[in-house]
């Protein structure tokens, strides 16, 4: 519609059309920057061997992805380090929930890094929720000087409800540190069940925390995880507690002589320390030395490596094999029959479990 004001009478009056709105969105913004350059399997290599943390975390990300495409380019990336790999000392590091293992870890993690000098790589794995399947993954709020320190690497994993499979995953993720330069390797446990066994079948030398007041010499003997350990330390040897904890250390060392030697023929030591106040903390990293001193002369270390790359070999092909035989096609529809003639107790587990068997077997022939 004409404004009046342009009106001829009007002629000393004119109404401009106006400014046209502006856009919100910078015309000079190139879209394409924001989107990440992907990686080949080269460039995570070289990024690796350099040194960079940044690639080495992504790399690691993709070994931990169930994704099959990410899985090819992780097992080339894992193939192309593996011969710089094999140059650190491994240390898994266990106890029960409440222990102290992440403050003692960012202790002696600071330790090694000023007495030793080279560099650290924490790989803790974080237990996962079996209502949401979901994990916290906060171990680096509780280590707050190394996940500062610009030598150390500190990486937390979650279980995802398959101990098994995030063990073989952080085996891998060793070879990845070792290549990156890491010459110091602690993995962080969850505090229970069978990780500790994963743990130890991929470790140098395995360091049991424990606390006082948690039992007798009998209760010790009980437990499965005393007979893996190489070293076992006291935590919160403190304030009131030191008494607490020189006699538990002395129940401890009373446990361990019932035990068989070990095959290594290093007899397990048991020392107490305070994690918090940093007491102690010398003692028990000079026992971990004098223990590689000790296998590095008799052979075992060597022999316990090569042990652990055969086990390792079986545990890949059990995986493989269980995967193959749960993401068969034909296998997955008999699953959900076979499953309800078992509830209906029509067919006992192990026929049904036997009769899956045999089809899957008929299908590979």
């Amino acid at each position: 519609m004409e404004h009046p004001e342009n009106n001829p009478e009007y002629a000393g009056l004119t109404v401009n059309s106006g400014v046209a709105p502006v856009s919100i969105i910078n015309p000079y913004l190139k879209r394409g920057r924001f989107n990440r350059h992907r990686l080949t399997a080269a460039d995570y290599v070289e990024g690796i061997l350099k040194g960079n943390v940044t690639i080495l975390g992504q790399a690691v990300t993709l070994v931990e992805s169930t994704n099959p495409e990410h899985q090819q380019v992780a097992q080339e990336v894992i193939e192309k380090c593996l011969p710089h790999s094999g140059n650190s000392v491994r240390v898994g590091i266990s106890g029960v929930p409440g222990a102290g293992k992440s403050t003692s870890i960012d202790e002696f993690g600071l330790h090694l890094l000023k007495k030793y000098g080279g560099k650290l790589a924490v790989l803790a794995i974080d237990p996962s929720s079996e209502r949401t399947k979901g994990s916290i993954l906060g171990d680096k709020t509780r280590m707050e000087k190394l996940a500062v320190h610009p030598d150390s690497f500190i990486r937390p994993s979650p279980s995802a409800g398959s101990l098994g499979g995030v063990a073989r995953k952080t085996r891998e993720t060793i070879i990845l540190c070792e290549a990156a330069g890491f010459d110091k390797i602690f993995v962080e446990t969850v505090g229970v069940g069978q990780s500790e066994t994963a743990c130890h079948s991929m470790v140098d030398f395995f360091l049991l925390i424990q606390l006082a007041g948690t039992g007798d010499e009998l209760q010790g003997i009980k437990r499965g995880i005393m007979e893996m350990a190489d070293g076992i330390i006291i935590n919160k040897c403190d304030g009131n507690n030191v008494d607490k904890c020189h006699l538990a250390a002395t129940q401890f060392r009373n446990a361990l002589h019932l035990f068989p030697m070990p095959e290594s023929g290093w007899q397990p030591k048991v020392l107490t320390y305070s994690g918090f106040y940093g007491y102690g903390i010398e003692e028990v990293w000079d026992m971990v030395y004098e223990y590689f001193d000790f296998v590095r002369q008799n052979g075992y270390f060597d022999h316990r490596r090569n042990e652990q790359a055969k086990y390792w070999m079986y545990e890949s092909i059990n995986e493989q094999l269980r995967n193959s035989f749960f993401q068969n096609p034909t296998i997955a529809d008999m699953l959900a029959a076979e499953e309800k003639s078992v509830l209906e107790g029509q067919k006992t587990s192990f026929v049904a479990a036997k009769q899956l068997l045999d089809s899957y077997f008929a299908l590979l022939r």
